[in-house]
């Protein structure tokens, strides 16, 4: 309240503010991954029950629903 204030929407700014520096933190953290990493996603994608293709236009349908959501009318 110090920074914002009482206001409307101050918490909001608070709250934006406080998840765009925990991003730009966790963008600058290295990951580090132990093991072969085809063989962690081999792991992960073992229920998948369609080609790599089919995979690769549903991920792209997904994506493209996303982006209209979040594209202004």
């Amino acid at each position: 309240m110090k920074r914002f204030g009482y206001g409307k929407g101050a918490l909001s700014k608070a709250a934006e503010e406080a998840i765009l520096r925990w991003i730009s933190s966790a963008e600058r953290e290295e990951v580090k991954f132990k093991g072969d990493p085809v063989e962690a996603l081999d792991g992960l994608l073992s229920g998948v029950n369609i080609d790599s293709v089919k995979l690769q236009h549903k991920i792209k349908e997904l994506w493209v629903l996303r982006v209209a959501r979040n594209v202004p009318s």
